[in-house]
């Protein structure tokens, strides 16, 4: 299927069209499909960024947060241990399945890495903070999978790990409200999701392919492709159906609304606020992650 730069709108209802993702790897130990806000037409907001990687080996060593939470999904087939370090004085064991907010807020350091001999398959997602959050203190939260309520039905098998789906309740994020949902469709079975009125959801097919319904629109997503879909005050039920076996993920927040700007691992709200983060780092405020970790 052709990627596509345009929208469609219905009543209350504004859905992008389906975006391919762009690969990227790092080494020879990372590699993804990444997906980045200027490629939705402004319908991704809260998001920023979101990759689907796998990453084998150690990569980006530590570096520095600021302006914005940084999630990390791991999905059920990763294998082994995903260790996770930052300079809130965390240093945890991710295992597959598991899920990470860090919401850097005025500045974090942090590591992730497979342990040796583990594979990680997951999601790295940049969430947005609101202006008047963005020099708040750092905040984290582990959510370990069994911990991770599971919504099973006919040929329907939905991981909430944020936020809710159809009265069931996964993990507060420790930043603003946000769902995360890890779905699993078998062939021709389908599930249903609210999204609420003034949110947008990001809809992402890992593997196999989906028909979504939303309002008067009905459309196909392959996989390694995602779409967006914003509400303005109404609330849309968002129907998912496989067309064949399908994995997927719904990441749906409050858009902010607010213009930001964005170097590397720093979302601010304008270049001054870049710049002044930036020396901030530099200067070792963002603390450091213990020698004792390590």
């Amino acid at each position: 299927m052709k990627q596509t730069n345009t929208k469609s709108t219905t009543t209350q209802l504004n859905m992008s069209a389906q975006v391919i993702g762009k690969p990227l790897n790092v080494g020879t130990g990372f590699q993804a499909l990444s997906f980045k806000h200027d490629q939705f037409n402004g319908l991704m907001d809260p998001l920023v960024m979101v990759d689907h990687y796998t990453m084998t080996q150690p990569t980006f060593g530590e570096h520095p947060h600021a302006g914005m939470s940084a999630v990390s999904i791991l999905f059920e087939d990763s294998e082994g241990i995903f260790n996770n370090q930052d300079s809130l004085g965390n240093n945890i064991d991710l295992l597959p399945g598991d899920a990470y907010w860090l919401k850097a807020g005025a500045g974090a350091i942090h590591d992730e890495k497979p342990t040796l001999g583990s594979r990680t398959h997951g999601l790295q997602i940049f969430v947005n903070l609101p202006k008047a959050c963005k020099h708040d203190t750092p905040d984290s939260l582990h959510v370990p999978a069994n911990n991770m309520p599971i919504i099973k039905g006919n040929g329907f098998r939905v991981r909430v790990i944020f936020g809710n789906s159809n009265g069931i309740t996964g993990a507060p994020s420790p930043a603003q409200t946000f769902t995360a949902l890890d779905a699993y469709l078998e062939n021709d079975a389908s599930y249903t999701h609210e999204l609420k009125g003034e949110q947008s959801a990001l809809i992402y097919v890992i593997s196999g392919s989906i028909n979504v319904h939303a309002g008067n629109q009905n459309v196909n997503i392959a996989n390694g492709q995602s779409m967006t879909i914003q509400t303005q005050s109404d609330k849309h039920q968002l129907h998912f159906e496989s067309t064949n076996e399908a994995h997927f993920v719904v990441l749906q927040g409050a858009p902010i609304q607010e213009p930001f700007a964005q170097k590397g691992p720093f979302v601010m709200s304008d270049l001054q606020e870049l710049e002044r983060v930036s020396a901030a780092y530099e200067a070792g405020l963002f603390g450091s992650i213990s020698s004792d970790f390590n």
